[in-house]
């Protein structure tokens, strides 16, 4: 049961992680809309807001394809498993300091840490019950 528990909130993760291969793949202006979307405002065009954006999202994609390795063998990459637990948890403190820093509205703000800070405790609980 833990390992399937296990699965699941690394699956999770990558998704959440994985989502941001659309900032690679959108064109500027379907991913300002998206973004938008999401609550920010006005973005102009700056080519290297444009380059920071694939960055980004390339690295957090990668971040989601690592996830999606650790959801397929969490067993074989057993001593990974708290690393990515922290990092997720990490994140979501990252997140919940700067979003109340910034006073910033409930959406997406409480989706996304409570996304990190859920899945990296999920993960670490997991994992501290099958080694």
């Amino acid at each position: 049961m833990h390992l399937k528990l296990l699965r699941l909130f690394l699956g999770f993760s990558a998704v959440a992680w994985g989502v941001s291969v659309f900032g690679v793949l959108l064109r500027w202006s379907e991913a300002v809309e998206a973004l938008q979307g999401l609550g920010a405002g006005p973005i102009p065009y700056d080519r290297m807001l444009d380059y920071w954006l694939r960055m980004a999202a390339g690295a957090f994609s990668l971040v989601g394809v690592l996830y999606l390795v650790l959801a397929l063998q969490p067993l074989k990459h057993r001593s990974m498993l708290p690393w990515f637990g922290l990092l997720m948890f990490a994140e979501g403190l990252v997140l919940l300091v700067h979003g109340v820093r910034l006073g910033l509205p409930p959406f997406p703000f409480y989706a996304d840490t409570a996304a990190c800070l859920g899945a990296g405790s999920g993960i670490l609980w997991c994992w501290s019950r099958i080694s």
